[in-house]
């Protein structure tokens, strides 16, 4: 993030985009009406989480991230000298390096998740229905104005 006509440009901290995700993520399954509210207890949430089963998220994606940009594996090789034997590297998965506990999901998260997912698909369902009225009453007006012009 930059200010116009200023050379200080702001650094977001590691993990910060991670836990924005994850609200951004909820809130867009929950559409609840006060997010403020709904973002204080999601992080709530999200403490207790931390607390209960020592593992962070916003820690985890920094690593994965910082793991992401700061590979070696991800440049280009470079091409051995004549003679000289080529070294095999020894890669090791994120897993291997970052023991990562997954949330463990209640039966409460299941059923919210089947409500998130009930509610996606009815707003995609409703938005597939008012496309088709539109098509429908495009067809009718079209038809409407051919018939008056046959009329006059």
């Amino acid at each position: 993030m930059s200010i116009p006509f200023s050379n200080t440009h702001y650094r977001i901290p590691q993990g910060f985009g991670n836990l924005l995700e994850g609200l951004t993520r909820e809130i867009l399954r929950e559409q609840p009406d006060n997010i403020p509210a709904f973002a204080a207890a999601y992080f709530e949430n999200l403490l207790e989480k931390r607390e209960k089963t020592n593992f962070d998220p916003a820690e985890w994606g920094a690593k994965v991230d910082d793991r992401f940009y700061n590979n070696h594996a991800f440049k280009e090789p470079e091409t051995p000298e004549k003679g000289e034997p080529v070294k095999e590297k020894l890669q090791t998965s994120v897993q291997e390096e970052t023991p990562v506990t997954p949330f463990e999901f209640s039966e409460e998260d299941r059923e919210k998740e089947e409500h998130a997912a009930v509610k996606i698909q009815a707003a995609f369902r409703g938005h597939l229905a008012r496309e088709e009225m539109k098509k429908k009453r495009s067809y009718e007006n079209t038809a409407l104005a051919q018939n008056t012009e046959e009329n006059e």
